[in-house]
């Protein structure tokens, strides 16, 4: 493995672990989003749909372009799925030149290939290039054609850049929310710096200090030694620390270590007739 492979997954040992109280990792919208632009869309569902997506990716604007149905009917709201504000607040205009009017920076989303020259990104690469101009306190919008023929010639023409997300050349057709998304989301995670991953944990489930997991181990050593399974005692020290690491990697929680006290103690003292009757004198492990 080299140094690169280590990147990626889930963090190594080596790395530190993030804990936090019952958290998500910590997303925040980004500053001045690019407005989303639909340029002819034909299904109130679709435009409910978008509006959904730009809500789960911190986008607000949305700019309609000749909608052939009712963005505000039942049935957009519906799809909406609570995202119903970004359809109430959407600007409605007869032509692409008139929706980009007070923009900067326009991006063309689409895939197929068009005869003309004109700067492609991938969707990542662009999200890193909008959030440059973004920080420059620039206005952005993207373009979305239409559900049934994308985005024409004289569309893309308003656009400086050209957006492709890469997908399965056999099959790259995306539902018109769907390609929303996936660009949204993209812009989201370009300007994510919180942690890869988390630990997480409530009030009673806090991480188990290691005066505890001693104990633990201890406790597990004993009864190891009582059934017979450490019975060769050269061989104990060196079971005794591949069971230690076991149990360290799994990042117990102090209620995780008082589950394990009891489990070890059941099956020393479990209700069955084959298992030794407690005894009067017998240290009880709290837990």
């Amino acid at each position: 493995m080299n140094s690169d492979d280590r990147s990626l997954g889930a963090p190594t040992r080596t790395q530190a672990t993030s804990y936090a109280e019952k958290a998500r990792l910590p997303a925040k919208p980004g500053k001045n989003p690019p407005a989303v632009i639909l340029v002819e869309p034909q299904l109130g569902e679709n435009m409910g749909t978008t509006a959904r997506a730009m809500m789960n990716t911190g986008l607000e604007d949305l700019r309609l372009v000749g909608p052939k149905n009712d963005w505000l009917g039942e049935r957009a709201i519906a799809a909406a799925s609570g995202a119903d504000r970004i359809l109430k607040s959407a600007r409605l205009y007869d032509s692409v030149s008139e929706a980009i009017l007070d923009l900067q920076v326009v991006y063309a989303a689409t895939a197929r290939q068009r005869d003309m020259v004109k700067p492609l990104m991938n969707s990542r690469a662009a999200a890193a290039d909008m959030r440059i101009h973004s920080a420059a306190n620039r206005k952005l919008g993207i373009l979305f054609g239409c559900e049934k023929d994308g985005l024409a010639n004289n569309e893309i023409s308003f656009a400086n850049t050209i957006v492709e997300v890469p997908l399965n050349p056999a099959h790259s057709s995306l539902n018109l929310a769907q390609a929303v998304l996936i660009i949204g989301y993209e812009w989201f995670q370009a300007g994510y710096a919180g942690p890869e991953a988390l630990v997480t944990y409530n009030k009673a489930q806090q991480p188990a200090v290691q005066h505890m997991l001693q104990g633990l181990f201890d406790h597990l050593e004993r009864e190891l030694v009582n059934c017979g399974f450490l019975r060769i005692h050269e061989k104990r020290p060196s079971m005794m620390v591949n069971i230690r690491n076991l149990l360290q990697r799994a990042d117990l929680t102090e209620q995780e270590v008082r589950t394990l006290h009891g489990v070890i103690t059941e099956l020393r003292y479990g209700r069955r007739d084959d298992r030794p009757k407690r005894q009067s004198g017998h240290k009880v492990v709290e837990y």
